[in-house]
């Protein structure tokens, strides 16, 4: 039995205890702590009784500032004399997770502004621009960190005629993510590049943004070796937006909403199936609530739509993908509150079961690694 509470200075960062032992974000280890620790790896244990589960919560919550003022209080005490803190260096020395710094649709423009440091004029769309830093906070390659931090850095929006398709491709997923609540879906890709070229200070938090998500890379991924125009790597994180665009679905600079689970890509020949595991929460329905989990590292348990028959054309193409020289791509996320989801690569059917829904076995021609599996089996145990 082994004393991971005990009585410390108040200031003590029992969070960094847990983390080296668990992993995981400081929003990770609060869960963890609060549902009884469910992602250990098989085998393992750890109990906290309630009275120390509520110290170590409270520890965590209260260790580091939380409120706006506090973070810009911290801010103004680094630049003391005129320094320039930059994102990296601020999160280091204060504690706080990226997470933090962009809670409440913050961002760490608005930190430096409040904080009185100099930033770059405003452009014409700042505040809707300013958020949707907040939603790259998922961006975990080192192709997609490079190549967005490379385009960023250009003073001017760089000829789109002259881009081979696969970096057509990647500024299109870029300017997408982060203008796809400031113009309309009719507006071209050259459009939106000018929009986000128009905001300086915007894309200067943005590079300052991926230098720190770069950091923190933990995992070698391999590049999408069946489809060389398609800028995604397997075991990365993608949105919505960032899939369709990286398929060449839409002839507009946006994409069009993505709602359902199903994706049917004719041109790209591939189907799409983005699914969450654990369906507790959300706005599931009964008809929705699908069974989908990972069997083994190299098996995946999938429902279709509930709709779906095994003799339709729809059922009889997932059947036949391979014949047919059709793709079946797969994209998974632990719970609805995540943006991004973790792209598993192409799968080959194996088997189903019943029809509407059909439960279908795929086979993954990249084995999930071990930590992915792990967290993957514990979201529907």
């Amino acid at each position: 039995m082994l004393d991971f509470v005990g009585r410390h200075h108040i200031e003590f960062r029992l969070d960094r205890r847990f983390r080296a032992l668990l992993g995981g974000s400081r929003k990770d280890l609060e869960r963890q702590i609060a549902d009884d620790f469910p992602f250990l790896p098989a085998g393992c244990h750890m109990e906290l009784d309630p009275v120390a589960a509520d110290t170590v919560l409270r520890n965590i919550r209260e260790a580091i500032p939380s409120r706006w003022t506090v973070k810009v209080e911290e801010l103004r005490h680094l630049s003391a004399g005129g320094r320039d803190v930059m994102l990296g260096h601020y999160i280091d020395e204060t504690g706080l997770e990226l997470q933090d710094v962009y809670a409440g649709n913050r961002s760490w423009t608005d930190l430096r502004q409040a904080a009185g440091l100099q930033i770059q004029p405003p452009g014409p769309q700042e505040e809707s621009l300013r958020r949707a830093c907040g939603r790259m906070l998922h961006v975990d390659d080192l192709e997609r960190l490079d190549s967005y931090r490379r385009l960023l850095a250009l003073s001017s929006v760089p000829d789109l005629a002259t881009l081979s398709i696969c970096e057509y491709r990647l500024i299109r997923m870029l300017v997408a993510s982060i203008a796809d609540q400031a113009l309309t879906m009719k507006a071209s890709l050259r459009e939106i590049c000018d929009l986000v070229w128009a905001h300086p200070q915007v894309r200067a938090e943005l590079v300052e943004l991926l230098e720190v998500l770069e950091s923190r890379v933990d995992h070698v991924r391999q590049p999408l070796a069946t489809h060389a125009d398609v800028p995604l790597t397997i075991h990365s994180r993608y949105t919505r937006i960032e899939i369709l665009a990286a398929f060449g679905v839409g002839d507009t600079g946006l994409v069009s909403p993505w709602q359902t689970g199903c994706y049917y890509a004719r041109d790209a020949g591939a189907d799409l199936f983005a699914f969450t595991l654990d369906k507790t929460s959300g706005q599931f329905s009964p008809t929705t609530r699908y069974r989908d989990y990972a069997i083994s590292r190299e098996l995946i348990h999938w429902e279709s739509q509930s709709v779906t028959r095994s003799d339709s054309e729809t059922g009889q193409r997932y059947q036949k993908h391979a014949d047919l020289g059709h793709a079946i791509m797969l994209f998974a996320r632990l719970r609805t509150a995540e943006r991004s989801f973790w792209f598993l690569g192409p799968a080959t059917y194996v088997s189903h079961e019943s029809e509407r829904p059909m439960a279908v076995t795929w086979r993954l021609e990249y084995p999930l690694p071990g930590d992915l599996f792990a967290v993957f089996a514990a979201a529907v145990a």
